[in-house]
């Protein structure tokens, strides 16, 4: 039920290493499964992390750069030759729908599901999908192509019910659903009110995850991220190499632990590095740099799992 945790298929950049797949991630919420981005490599991923890949209901993709979105035609394929039947959805900018469409035409004739495009604009947050406990907004970021990163927003959740106290004031069974969720309750002898304060406690807190990659150093994005439990923020480059990051429209580690120190969240988590990047003493450089501004920070690698 409260089930609420992402899965790192590939945490590298755009040129594969032997210890890092492109961008690809699984958000579970609750058993619904969100793909986020969909790089080569991503059904291997899948595989090693045990994903059930018939239960991908929505793919959301940040930007059309081909370490992030050039797995989806092997992905669509493959769920069709397992005769995947309902509909999957892919959030993605207005273009990818010109892209693929013909790619899936020619790849994946006469699917058994229907695949459906819903695009968003990347230049500003918006609403992208909603249930009864879950929202998800994009977050505009700044790119050498039109991107957007992703908020993962539990919606809060209900008041603890005191059953004791409720069952002794008399108060029938069917109030209780109505007192979690915030209503009072009035004595139909009396006419007495019980604020329902007095029925509950304060509700568990709700959580939220945030997903920004590729992005440049922007501080636009923190009034949207703003105290999220974990962040996910790209870090490319050494803080060394802050000139060559920003030529090509990425952060180096040290802008990514200021974002989360400036946006107060709980958790940073680093990923996107460079190839250049070979091992993991390489890498701990962007750790130890991000780890001064920001302490709680940890360095993503595949088939992690990490519990929001």
């Amino acid at each position: 039920m409260d089930c609420f945790k992402v899965n790192i298929l590939g945490c590298g950049s755009a040129k594969p290493t032997l210890r890092h797949s492109p961008t690809a991630q699984i958000v579970n919420f609750r058993g619904n499964l969100f793909l986020v981005d969909c790089g080569e490599g991503v059904q291997i991923g899948l595989a090693r992390n045990h994903i059930p890949v018939g239960k991908i209901g929505h793919i959301l993709l940040s930007h059309l750069h081909g370490d992030h979105c050039l797995g989806l035609v092997g992905f669509i394929a493959t769920l069709g030759l397992g005769q995947r039947t309902g509909e999957i959805v892919i959030h993605a900018h207005k273009d990818a729908e010109r892209i693929f469409q013909p790619l899936f035409d020619f790849f994946c004739p006469n699917l058994s599901m229907k695949v459906t495009f819903q695009s968003f604009d990347t230049r500003k947050s918006e609403v992208i999908y909603e249930d009864d406990s879950l929202l998800i907004k994009t977050i505009p970021l700044s790119h050498r192509v039109p991107t957007a990163g992703f908020l993962f927003q539990e919606k809060p959740r209900d008041r603890h019910l005191l059953v004791e106290k409720c069952e002794a004031l008399g108060i029938p069974f069917a109030y209780f659903r109505g007192i979690k969720k915030g209503m009072d309750w009035t004595n139909p002898e009396t006419g007495e009110v019980i604020p329902c304060e007095m029925l509950t406690t304060d509700p568990t807190p709700s959580k939220s995850y945030v997903f920004c990659s590729d992005t440049m150093y922007s501080e636009s994005i923190i009034p949207i991220i703003r105290g999220c439990d974990v962040l996910y923020h790209e870090s490319t480059y050494s803080n060394i190499d802050t000139l060559k990051a920003h030529q090509r429209g990425h952060s180096t580690s040290v802008e990514a632990a200021t974002i989360a120190l400036k946006a107060e969240v709980g958790r940073l988590l680093l990923g996107h590095y460079s190839s250049q990047f070979q091992t993991y003493e390489d890498e701990k450089i962007l750790l130890d740099e991000a780890q001064q501004i920001f302490p709680n920070t940890e360095l993503t690698r595949e088939q992690m799992v990490i519990d929001i």
